[in-house]
């Protein structure tokens, strides 16, 4: 594989083609990337544009964010999907507050030893916001790398071995290895993606693997997700949008998903909800979790 035509010509092309996203604009924060990465996982673009600027609105910075209550931030989170998102950003707002003056780091290791912050959030976070040349790979990069490069039809499992291949490909000046991060998710989203790659439209189609080779079907080894119609997720789901409802009001416990067809199942969901801290239960009543006392609350406390 030919690295510079690659990188060349996708920059290009990204250069011409890039979506306009509010993540992106010119002189946008290192927060709010942070926040729109959280966002991002596991959800869609543009369900997740209003919701960012609408969370921005509402806390601008981390330390915002800290003083409010966790109860706050699942609110806000709404219908994004996996709540425990919401929780997460904001101990890692917490965290920024008190451990980083409410200043989001740049190093990849003060990133990772933040909550919700895994491989790929850390590395977006210090590439996009500060300039930083590292690896960011997530599905759709994944994906494009898997063709491109390896010729075959569909990434395998996530492993450490995909950032090793992005880090080969990264030309040395930051600002293209940068862009090059970018362009590569930005193909995958748009052009080479899974179920209808438009190889017509692909501006590395000439230097693609899999299409020399006849766009052979290597098989699927990524994890499939659950059906959502009454999963777990479901009902979980039901619970927390009456509680979101109701806020700051507890509501009976016997009152939560109450036309339910599984009583088991919906137990199960609201035990589950209470272990990864999205609902305080007392006194047979539930309610968004209170947290503790906001960080100004807490310094100010003898």
């Amino acid at each position: 594989m030919a690295v510079q035509p690659l990188v060349s010509d996708l920059n290009e092309w990204f250069g011409h083609n890039a979506r306009d996203l509010p993540w992106r604009k010119p002189g946008v924060g290192a927060w709010a990337i942070l926040v729109s990465e959280f966002m991002l996982q596991q959800t869609p673009v543009n369900r997740v544009i209003p919701h960012l600027q609408a969370w921005l609105q509402r806390w601008p910075t981390p330390a915002a964010l800290a003083e409010a209550a966790p109860a706050d931030a699942v609110t806000q989170w709404a219908n994004l999907g996996y709540p425990r998102r919401a929780l997460w950003l904001h101990r890692a707002a917490e965290e920024i507050t008190t451990r980083h003056g409410g200043v989001v780091p740049r190093d990849v290791e003060d990133l990772l030893a933040l909550t919700g912050i895994g491989d790929y959030t850390a590395r977006a976070v210090a590439v996009f916001a500060y300039g930083e040349r590292h690896p960011v790979v997530d599905t759709n990069t994944r994906r494009v790398l898997a063709r491109v490069i390896d010729g075959r039809s569909q990434p395998g499992p996530p492993s450490r071995r995909d950032l090793d291949a992005m880090d080969a490909l990264l030309p040395h000046e930051r600002e293209d290895a940068a862009l090059f991060n970018a362009a590569t998710m930005e193909l995958g989203a748009t052009i080479c993606t899974a179920r209808a790659p438009r190889c017509d439209a692909c501006p590395v189609a000439s230097l693609c693997a899999w299409r020399s080779a006849g766009y052979p079907d290597t098989g699927d080894r990524r994890p499939r997700q659950a059906t959502y119609e009454g999963s777990d997720r479901q009902v979980r789901g039901l619970v927390l949008r009456a509680l979101r409802e109701s806020s700051p009001s507890p509501v009976a416990a016997e009152d939560l998903a109450p036309d339910w067809p599984d009583p088991a199942q919906r137990d199960r969901a609201i035990d589950s909800l209470i272990v990864d801290g999205l609902i305080e239960l007392e006194d047979g009543s539930a309610c968004l979790p209170r947290g503790r006392k906001s960080l100004s609350e807490a310094s100010a406390a003898p």
